[in-house]
């Protein structure tokens, strides 16, 4: 019994954790959409004939993608410790109610930690950054 309450408090301040960064990064988010969001618009309305202004708000976007990929891959590791947590504990419920699929759950929480951690270490190369 302990060792639950034990595990149920490690989730309770990891969500804890989670919540505060994204509430205190929020407004940064809605502002890398507006700003992606405009650069996009200013590239297909950009018809000069030397392509300059293309090329500029490629540059831009660039830099602006630099500066949030850091905070996007803090993010899906938060995502994916908060998975482990979550998944475990549902796991040693499974385990301790002797359900069937135990194994189909431990394979689908650790294919979920797995696919966060791997988009977070691949997300920088996506972009070529």
């Amino acid at each position: 019994m302990k060792i639950l309450q034990s595990v149920a408090s490690v989730a309770k301040r990891g969500a804890n954790r989670v919540q505060n960064f994204v509430k205190n990064h929020q407004g940064v988010l809605r502002s890398a959409m507006v700003v992606l969001m405009v650069a996009t618009v200013g590239v297909a309305m950009a018809q000069t004939s030397s392509g300059a202004a293309g090329s500029q708000a490629f540059t831009s976007v660039t830099a602006d993608l630099k500066a949030y990929i850091p905070l996007i891959r803090n993010l899906c590791y938060g995502l994916a410790g908060i998975v482990a947590i979550v998944g475990s504990i549902s796991v040693y419920i499974a385990m301790n109610n002797e359900e069937q699929d135990v194994k189909k759950k431990i394979m689908m929480v650790v294919g979920a930690c797995v696919f966060l951690i791997a988009a977070a270490t691949y997300l920088p190369k996506f972009f070529g950054l």
